[in-house]
């Protein structure tokens, strides 16, 4: 089985072949699809590549294994594997939503070479609150009480999951998405990723990442409250942090023309920080 086809991997058309790459890493529970408003922004500027983790969306679930994909370092290698299969390098640019975020930093420590920049879309390095020095918006009993739901009821989980990822009514267009996406992923699998995403703790391993980044966090977010921006902010070097005026946890899809407009500026050398 071939990388490209085991990750579902679309390369978007585009008429320059030596145009800047970037590659799109969707959250848990999500696919590629998710990145369908920001994707036109950048149709005239850069190669994009989408693609889905083993288990997500189009993936081949046939390669799906429990042991690799038991911790974040299994996917960040379909990252890297889906890079390598297209020959990419060095000049990258990676966009990455939530768990891909510590997904992509995971990458661009085992391999410094692959990205020239990181755009995290509210990120995370641990969920779990760790007093006094972190918090990170959950207690241990309310993930596990998640992952319980999950196990106990998957369709209820994802209708209950879906407004609180989106930040919007049970009937908004994004919620809909969310749930869909969700219903339409295996439960054993969705499972497996959503123990990886809630329980990883990377935060020891920010220091050893010397990619530069932009940090966008969401300014209403009841997954990623603000100091956890502000965390990663003074953890990750070369980092910039710019806080979205958006609610929810999805900006990329409520919000595309204020991510695009964030990252354009970004690229162009133009740091900046908005703060709460």
């Amino acid at each position: 089985m071939g990388i490209i086809q085991r990750n579902n991997v679309k390369q978007l058309p585009h008429a320059n072949p030596d145009a800047p790459v970037i590659i799109y890493a969707h959250g848990f529970g999500c696919n590629q699809d998710m990145w369908h408003l920001l994707t036109p922004e950048f149709a005239t500027t850069h190669r994009q590549i989408l693609f889905d983790y083993v288990g997500s969306g189009s993936s081949d679930a046939r390669a799906f294994d429990a042991l690799r994909y038991s911790s974040l370092a299994g996917y960040a290698q379909d990252l890297i594997e889906v890079c390598d299969a297209l020959g990419l390098s060095k000049d990258v640019i990676f966009v990455g939503h939530s768990v891909s975020c510590s997904i992509g930093i995971l990458a661009s420590i085992q391999r410094p070479d692959l990205f020239s920049q990181m755009v995290l879309v509210g990120p995370s390095p641990c969920f779990l609150n760790d007093p006094p020095a972190y918090s990170g918006g959950f207690e241990r009993a309310d993930l596990e009480g998640l992952l319980a739901l999950m196990d106990q009821n998957y369709i209820g989980w994802a209708e209950y999951f879906a407004p609180v990822v989106a930040g919007s009514q049970a009937d908004s267009p994004i919620t809909a998405q969310l749930a869909g996406s969700f219903c339409s992923t295996d439960p054993v699998m969705a499972r497996q990723f959503a123990q990886a995403t809630f329980f990883s703790d990377i935060r020891q391993a920010l220091g050893r990442c010397t990619t530069p980044s932009l940090i966008l966090q969401h300014r209403r977010d009841t997954l990623v409250p603000l100091p956890v921006g502000e965390y990663l902010n003074t953890h990750l070097k070369h980092s910039v942090l710019q806080v979205l005026d958006v609610t929810g946890h999805c900006a990329h899809m409520s919000h595309p023309d204020q991510v695009a407009s964030a990252i354009r500026h970004y690229l162009s050398g133009s740091d900046s920080c908005v703060l709460p």
